[in-house]
């Protein structure tokens, strides 16, 4: 299968700052060998001794085999890492026993590498569904290798190595005072299809050098998911495999955060999410076949939530995506996916923008409307919608792509 790198695709991968306490490698699993590529599909991240971690994961009922463990992991060890092995080419989701085979044999082989407990050693795995693999140390007999040329990471590395039908790898990363000190963050994600807003939407890891608590890690976590990754959708559809991860390795010589009222908290919130939200918009302009990208601010909702689902339900729909693909100012749809969405409106308040053209007010046509300026204001690669419901002061945002015929193309020739 030959992908059309994205139009949104950067000139370069960003330079990321070193993480003190993490050492990784990559390598060569065979997974991709069957199609004639010669690339690496796995990497191991090995962490400091002290570091925390928090994740979440899919809300799939089909959850993959890693997510399970990783869940367990986490509950287990208390919010300890030691370390990360990924793999691309095979998700191991509905693999029955086989899968979880796969999961203990790469698990005692980090064990034994990395002198770690099990409960400190998580798990993430992206491709093909339902395809269990028949040596279950497939993955785990490359585990000392790759432990033998553990060095400072290599990111532009670890981010091709579980890339699927991504064109380009996605990463990010930047230094932040928090309180007194220069705090790194950085984070890779991959991710193109089978996105959707119900809770990480792709693989992700998040790394920085503070100290933080595992339950506050988690709260902060989760607040940076909630404005960001759970703010995406490519098609509507959520993996089997979706993972979220933050490790603080504690290398940095600031004093341990372990308090919400702690005032770096707050900023620490701000830079994780502002981590999150770079890596997941890159998701979205890498979406499969996506040629534009598109924003959907919701304002005067009952509710955050209830303008939240109302933006998913717009950002979701196919026609809407499909007539902006054609940079067709088709207002109505938005009009059919906000009334869809069963969320309290003012049907006599709802008006709609397309960029700074309004083409819906108080509930009809905007008597100055101008299909000419509405059609320009759709025509370009970055389209902003906006939205007024009028039934309280609830707001929200959400990020999708447009929905091309390459969509079609690149997933129906994905196994092959």
């Amino acid at each position: 299968m030959n992908l059309t790198v994205s139009p949104f695709a950067p000139d370069s991968f960003p330079a990321l700052p070193d993480i003190a306490g993490i050492r990784a490698a990559t390598a060569s699993r065979g997974f991709y060998a069957s199609r004639g590529l010669n690339r690496d599909d796995v990497f191991l991240f090995a962490f400091a001794p002290g570091t925390t971690c928090a994740g979440v994961f899919t809300r799939s009922a089909t959850a993959s085999a890693d997510v399970l463990w990783c869940r367990d992991a986490l509950a287990s060890g208390g919010g300890h890492a030691a370390g990360l092995v990924v793999n691309s080419g095979n998700s191991n989701a509905f693999t029955g026993p086989k899968g979880k085979l796969k999961n203990e044999a790469t698990l005692t082989a980090m064990v034994s590498a990395l002198g770690a407990s099990k409960s400190e050693c998580f798990l993430g795995a992206t491709g093909v569904i339902g395809e269990p693999l028949d040596d279950p140390n497939f993955v785990g007999s490359i585990v000392p290798e790759m432990e033998e040329n553990l060095s400072k990471p290599d990111w532009l590395a670890c981010a091709k190595a579980f890339m699927t039908t991504d064109t380009f790898p996605k990463g990010a990363g930047f230094m932040r005072s928090i309180g007194a000190d220069e705090i790194a963050f950085a984070g890779i994600a991959k991710g193109s299809g089978m996105i959707a807003p119900n809770m990480a939407t792709m693989l992700a890891y998040v790394f920085t050098d503070l100290s933080v608590t595992p339950a506050l890690l988690d709260k902060a976590l989760r607040q940076a998911c909630d404005l960001s990754f759970n703010a995406i959708t490519v098609d509507s559809d959520t993996s089997t495999s979706d993972s979220l991860m933050v490790f603080a390795t504690g290398a940095s010589a600031a004093a341990p955060l372990s308090s919400d009222q702690d005032p770096r908290f707050e900023p620490f919130v701000e830079a994780l999410s502002d981590l999150c939200l770079d890596l997941a918009l890159q998701i979205v302009k890498d979406g499969e076949g996506a040629s534009k990208f598109i924003t959907i601010q919701v304002e005067g909702a009952e509710s955050d939530a209830s303008a939240k689902r109302i933006a998913g339900d717009i950002a979701n729909s196919p026609l809407v995506k499909t007539a902006l693909a054609a940079s067709d100012a088709n207002w109505g749809r938005v009009v059919m996916a906000v009334g869809k969405s069963g969320e309290p409106i003012d049907q006599t308040q709802l008006s709609i923008w397309f960029g700074d053209v309004q083409v819906a007010s108080a509930g009809a046509r905007s008597e100055d409307y101008d299909e000419a300026l509405a059609t320009a204001a759709v025509t370009g690669s970055d389209i902003q919608i906006r939205v007024r419901v009028g039934s309280g002061s609830g707001t929200a945002r959400a990020y999708t792509c447009d929905l091309t015929h390459a969509y079609i193309d690149i997933n129906g020739a994905y196994r092959t």
